[in-house]
């Protein structure tokens, strides 16, 4: 369960950036919760994304729906949730990036790319999976920081995905924009 007590400040710091979208996840909390972290962070930002709850997408009004690896198939979520919606799913090699694309995944998160505490013992992959899992949109996640995610880009990365780095930064609304401005200065 999150326990910052400052959720909806960060998440309105963060969220004042158009490029930004939410991710809302947690192995432990209900779909009560899910539905109300939901709620809090649609007026912040311009997407948000519900993990492995499909049930939760239509009720949240999130923008879709991203699947763990082992998850529901991506065509039975695009059945159920339409054309429109956004479907992501995580993935951790190139075969398996290009498999969720021509299944119909708009986006894959690939990781990690660096080494990182949220994935002991999984060493990072390198810049090259990036490359190598094309034609999938790759958001690029583990171990992303500002000075990164230029890299990312340059690799051919459609966007970069950080957790610590935002979520725990003093002025998130400033650390998000060291994101965006790494990732979209000119190369």
């Amino acid at each position: 369960m999150l326990a910052l007590p400052d959720f909806d400040e960060r998440a309105l710091a963060l969220g004042l950036h158009r490029d930004v979208a939410f991710h809302v996840r947690s192995g432990t909390a209900s779909a009560v919760v899910l539905l109300d972290w939901a709620a809090r962070l649609a007026p912040a930002g311009r997407c948000v994304l519900i993990n492995d709850r499909i049930d939760l997408v239509p009720a949240a009004r999130a923008a879709g729906v991203h699947l763990p690896g082992h998850g529901l198939p991506v065509a039975v979520a695009r059945h159920l949730l339409g054309p429109s919606a956004l479907i992501g799913r995580s993935v951790h090699d190139p075969v398996e990036a290009r498999a969720a694309h021509e299944d119909g995944a708009d986006y894959v998160f690939l990781g990690p790319i660096w080494d990182t505490p949220s994935h002991p013992g999984m060493a990072g992959l390198g810049l090259a999976v990036i490359r190598e899992a094309r034609p999938a949109r790759v958001i690029a996640i583990g171990g992303i920081t500002p000075e990164r995610a230029a890299a990312c880009r340059d690799a051919g990365a459609f966007g970069v995905a950080a957790i610590s780095a935002l979520w725990r930064a003093g002025d998130p609304a400033a650390a998000a924009e060291a994101f965006l401005l790494s990732f979209t200065e000119a190369q």
